[in-house]
């Protein structure tokens, strides 16, 4: 049933002045519109998320969303030169890059976290794990 509709993140913030910087400088992002007193980032395929403020911002300890790229250790390496922190999580299993990605379970993945404290990830599905 709600698998013929869109899905969409929301993305908590403490302080909506410093987290659209962070997304908008280090991430690259144009925000598409301001809405209920948040930001909303459209992106590929009709996705989209809505930044939206929370004292709950950055409680989580689990990924809050991801994006599915083609390509973790280029966009690792060119997120890095935009000063975007990537997390080690030293207890996955898996093979490392050397950009720092791992690689398990089906796809090569890496982690970093907003200005928020939020969890987001970067997701490549490994060749043939269709």
């Amino acid at each position: 049933m709600l698998q013929d509709f869109p899905m969409y993140a929301y993305l908590p913030a403490r302080d909506l002045a410093r987290a659209p910087q962070f997304y908008e400088t280090k991430l690259g992002l144009q925000p598409t519109e301001e809405r209920n007193g948040g930001v909303v980032y459209r992106f590929a395929n009709g996705t989209a998320c809505f930044l939206y403020p929370t004292p709950n911002a950055g409680t989580s300890k689990a990924s809050q969303a991801f994006w599915s790229v083609t390509d973790v250790d280029g966009l690792i390496t060119a997120l890095k030169k935009r000063g975007v922190v990537f997390e080690d999580y030293p207890d996955i299993p898996g093979e490392r890059s050397a950009a720092g990605a791992i690689t398990g379970g089906g796809a090569k993945a890496a982690w970093f976290k907003d200005s928020e404290g939020n969890i987001l990830a970067l997701i490549e599905e490994a060749p043939g794990s269709q």
